[in-house]
């Protein structure tokens, strides 16, 4: 009986060791998002970004022999729901978790000092509102440029386009009112001559908007900047819309066209300018969009068109792992994982630039992609 005895603790003792193999040859990532509520689409194309590089990584022998596994939970846009996730994430050892998204979520995050104790670091956030970055978390990265920069590159647009009276149509929330002030500083730094700034406060809800519309209606302004998150701004657009504001509209990068298209219609989004924080995803110019296309078709042949979410994931995914394939980092850790990125300098993934070398926001990339008449984004 004893010989069958030890040859059971042998057996199991194997198992357990080639579990443990296993488990150490992974290279865990999560993502915890809004996969329910108004923001599931754009949280589901930061999902399949993150995947069509974590499948193109993995093709090519992983990172340092090991293979990248991703794994989701979702917060229901909400800080409460965010706050109930992590924890239960953190039991799966995640190296970094990939673009959180909500301003709620983020806000609990820092908050709550969840990264104070976690062995875990964050890449990318989105929105990138500044109230978000300063003074932020030495663990948590930023790859797309701020709202600052992108509320700085609309002004100084709206400027070269000869307008010199705009309206802006804020939420009253912090997002709202902290995007709200960028504004206002940008219009003092414009060259060439100041832009009167009319600023107009609402709620989220249709009767304070349509409101709103029609006190800017009025102004006779000749563009309307809309700053809010995603439902705020999409049915911000439409309330200027009933109101026969016709003039171009411009907002962050946070909302998707095909939002816009789908409750204003591809009349009402003709003229819309979206900030853009990333290259346009279907163009062929740079090397890095060359490469997320062959990703994502290798990963969803099914797919035609890309969206600006999905290089977001793409590229918040890839920029860890450019982080771990780097020289100076020592070891598969979270805390070598933030030392890599602070510490090595440029990242130029295929034309695309990082640098968290002076601080934890690494882009400054911001362009202007405008709605045409086939509701289709041009930039």
């Amino acid at each position: 009986m004893r010989p069958i005895r030890l040859l059971c603790r042998a057996v199991l003792l194997l198992v357990v060791l080639s579990a443990g193999s296993m488990a150490s040859s992974q290279i865990v990532l999560g993502q915890i998002g809004p996969f329910t509520g108004p923001l599931a689409a754009d949280a589901t194309g930061l999902n399949q970004g993150i995947k069509a590089y974590l499948a193109q990584a993995n093709k090519a022998g992983g990172i340092r022999g090991q293979k990248l596994t991703l794994f989701e939970a979702d917060d229901r846009f909400s800080g409460e729901g965010f706050a109930e996730q992590f924890p239960k994430a953190m039991e799966k050892k995640p190296l970094a978790l990939i673009s959180p998204m909500g301003s709620a979520a983020i806000k609990r995050m820092l908050d709550d000092k969840l990264l104070d104790t976690a062995p875990v670091v964050v890449v990318n956030g989105v929105p990138g509102a500044e109230s978000l970055r300063t003074p932020g978390h030495p663990k948590f990265f930023h790859v797309r440029a701020g709202d600052k920069q992108e509320i700085e590159e609309i002004v100084n647009h709206a400027q070269t386009l000869g307008m010199s009276k705009l309206a802006t149509l804020y939420q009253d929330l912090p997002t709202g009112t902290s995007g709200m002030t960028m504004v206002q500083e940008a219009v003092k730094t414009v060259p060439g001559g100041k832009i009167q700034l009319n600023a107009v406060k609402s709620g989220p809800d249709a009767a304070a908007l349509a409101a709103a519309a029609r006190q800017i209606a009025a102004q006779g302004v000749q563009g309307v900047l809309v700053i809010g998150p995603p439902p705020f701004i999409v049915d911000g657009i439409a309330a200027l819309r009933k109101a026969d504001v016709t003039q171009p509209l411009f907002v962050l990068s946070y909302v998707s066209v095909a939002q816009i298209v789908k409750v204003v219609g591809v009349a009402g989004a003709r003229g819309v300018g979206i900030a853009q924080a990333f290259p346009d995803p279907n163009d062929k110019m740079l090397p890095v969009q060359r490469e997320f296309q062959a990703a994502m078709k290798e990963a969803f042949p099914q797919m035609q068109e890309y969206t600006e979410f999905q290089l977001e994931g793409y590229l918040s995914a890839r920029t860890v792992g450019e982080a771990l394939k780097h020289p100076k980092n020592t070891g598969l850790s979270a805390a070598n994982l933030a030392a890599t990125l602070s510490t090595m300098g440029e990242i130029d993934i295929g034309g695309f630039h990082l640098d968290f070398s002076k601080g934890n926001a690494g882009s400054r990339y911001v362009n202007i992609g405008v709605i045409g008449r086939d509701g289709q984004v041009y930039y």
